[in-house]
């Protein structure tokens, strides 16, 4: 389904990549989620991870060693076990913050902001049907790379909910998925590596806007030998150069950005492109 591009009504969107993290909040807990917001994310991305009794919980897969201080995985754990933990801050101490259920989460912040359901297809079925009993499937983004079974689950279980396939090539996805009605596409999160690519093109970029779709890209680093958007990255914009970096990725036109610096980028964005950004002020009042 085209024309999510209406939705941002010519604005660009702020991700927080797991909310914020700092002092003694981490990422991906309710307190890290509510600093994102408050420092003027307009989408929270979500990971998900599925405990021993099949329950829900946001959590990035494999970090439990740096983010709960053991070796078991989240799939290893009963929810008596993981519920007892809190998520180690900063400093590597155990912070206020437990690992927060999906159900909650979606309680909490599903009325207040777009949420980006990474790991969508962990379970797709079971995580769609979360979202659609809390009615939540405008406010959502879900998004899996794009195999054959994941669209046929897609097809299934996430028919009416913003869909955005992970992509590296320009393959025909694009159009193959505009002309799918049984999904609800809405845009793809471009992953690029060099300006020579296709997704990096301004032809590209237009093609996906004359089709009322949207694009998102990351800035984000969480490796530094893995480039997402060919070096116009947030360690660039925070030590230095945000024009070219964050700037050149606006002034190309993708619709969202992935940051781990969401309130820089919003100071940034209303200085240098306010017709792109809202006030600060939109936020705190919420």
């Amino acid at each position: 389904m085209a024309g999510y591009r209406d939705r941002l009504n010519g604005k660009t969107w702020i991700a927080a990549h797991r909310g914020i993290a700092g002092g003694d909040i981490p990422c991906n807990s309710v307190a890290g989620y509510e600093a994102a917001l408050l420092q003027g994310a307009d989408v929270l991305e979500l990971d998900i991870s599925i405990s021993l009794d099949g329950t829900l919980y946001v959590f990035h897969p494999t970090k439990e060693p740096l983010y709960l201080g053991g070796d078991k995985l989240i799939p290893q754990m009963h929810d008596e076990e993981l519920d007892s933990m809190r998520l180690i801050n900063s400093d590597g101490n155990p912070s206020t913050q437990s690992v927060p259920k999906f159900h909650d989460i979606l309680d909490h912040f599903g009325q207040r902001c777009v949420l980006n359901v990474d790991k969508f297809w962990t379970d797709i079925p079971r995580i769609a049907a979360a979202i659609r009993e809390h009615g939540l499937q405008d406010q959502v983004i879900v998004k899996t790379p794009l195999t054959p079974e994941y669209l046929k689950q897609l097809e299934e279980y996430a028919y009416d909910m913003p869909f955005m396939p992970l992509i590296r090539k320009d393959d025909g996805t694009h159009e193959m998925l505009l002309n799918n009605p049984r999904i609800r596409y809405i845009g793809a999160e471009v992953l690029f590596d060099s300006e020579e690519s296709i997704f990096a093109s301004q032809a590209f970029v237009d093609r996906v806007h004359a089709d009322g779709c949207v694009l998102w890209v990351n800035p984000i680093i969480y490796d530094p030998r893995t480039q997402l958007v060919a070096g116009h990255n947030d360690d660039c914009a925070i030590t230095g150069d945000p024009d070219g970096s964050w700037g050149w990725l606006v002034e190309r036109g993708y619709d969202i950005l992935q940051t781990d610096w969401p309130l820089s980028m919003r100071l940034w964005g209303m200085h240098r492109h306010p017709q792109r950004f809202d006030s600060l002020a939109n936020y705190q009042k919420k």
